[in-house]
């Protein structure tokens, strides 16, 4: 079997692709990996000489491309996405957001009509929801995104699950919570709070800290998007959650006391415009189908995270340095 998988040289779909290159069964899929090579992405998140896998540079936006490609794949796992929230608020960042996320989609999800690609896996956010006080969203929650990014991501949602109700098309669609581990890009907080304090720097923590995520491992994420992609059912969306629900502050103090660091390494910053307060997903739909249970445990999970960025600067800091020239 021929996968497409889109974004692979990023932080979730790179994990995903090394899983199922690690896979010894005879009918493990051959893989090709689509991905723009922006700011966030980078080759050595990949095994490019693994016999079973191919790169392509190349944007989801080209629709000769993708058609090429979706022509010779029989089932495609989308990852590709803008995904930093702050970055979709700032100027006019929006833009680059709604092409990718919205635009990019939908030209995969023609190709994938086109060519009769059997099978379209779309990832997508818990952030679609908005904010919840209380309680957990099942995947029937109306949609009610607060940000730039989430909203492009509420859009392809959309749109992939129109394809499936217009033309048939199997679109299976996940949300996850926030994702931590090895080889996340160090903006967003858990990576970029560990390689500040390993540097010696402070951290920048929103308003009073009080906003809530649930966290989620890498590694569990993608074991849930496999499941949906090998045994979900076509049509529906699913809810992939970690089962530890942190604020940012007490998210902070695990980091602070995890690197060694006081209090006084960090400075309280005004607050991001329209943030939500709490994001909590109900994750029994694929539990009870699917049989997914999340393996790490947070607090282990977490320390082997800090122990990698630890030991591996030389991955990091150029992508850092990336980073800043861009804000």
């Amino acid at each position: 079997m021929n996968l497409l998988v889109t974004g692979a040289a990023g932080f979730i779909g790179s994990t995903y692709v090394r899983t199922l290159l690690a896979s010894p069964e005879p009918d493990a899929p051959r893989i090709t990996v689509l991905d723009k090579l922006t700011y966030a992405g980078t080759l050595d998140n990949l095994e490019l000489d693994h016999p079973r896998l191919e790169f392509v540079q190349g944007d989801i936006r080209d629709a000769e491309l993708v058609g090429t490609l979706a022509a010779d794949a029989d089932q495609i796992v989308h990852f590709a996405a803008e995904s930093h929230v702050d970055r979709s608020i700032a100027g006019a960042g929006a833009t680059d957001f709604v092409l990718t996320n919205v635009v990019g989609t939908q030209t995969l999800l023609e190709a994938a009509l086109r060519h009769d690609v059997e099978r379209f896996v779309h990832i997508s956010t818990d952030e679609v929801y908005g904010s919840i006080e209380e309680g957990s969203w099942p995947e029937e929650h109306p949609l009610r995104p607060s940000s730039p990014y989430s909203a492009s991501k509420a859009s392809s949602d959309l749109l992939a699950l129109a394809y499936h109700r217009t033309h048939g098309l199997d679109v299976r669609v996940t949300r996850c919570s926030n994702n931590y581990g090895p080889r996340q890009f160090p903006e967003k907080i858990v990576p970029l709070f560990i390689s500040n304090l390993l540097d010696g720097h402070n951290v920048p923590l929103y308003g009073d800290g009080g906003n809530v995520r649930d966290w989620l491992h890498v590694e569990d994420h993608c074991q849930g998007v496999e499941l949906v992609r090998t045994r979900g059912r076509a049509g529906e969306v699913y809810n992939i959650g970690g089962g530890t629900e942190l604020s940012n502050k007490d998210l902070t103090g695990l980091l602070l006391e995890a690197c060694g660091a006081d209090w006084d390494r960090v400075d309280h910053v005004t607050d991001r415009k329209g943030h939500d307060l709490r994001y909590s997903v109900d994750w029994t739909k694929i539990r009870d189908e699917l049989g997914y249970r999340p393996r790490h445990d947070f607090t282990a999970g977490l320390a082997d995270t800090v122990t990698w960025y630890r030991d591996n600067r030389a991955w990091w800091e150029p992508l850092k340095q990336r980073a800043e020239a861009l804000s």
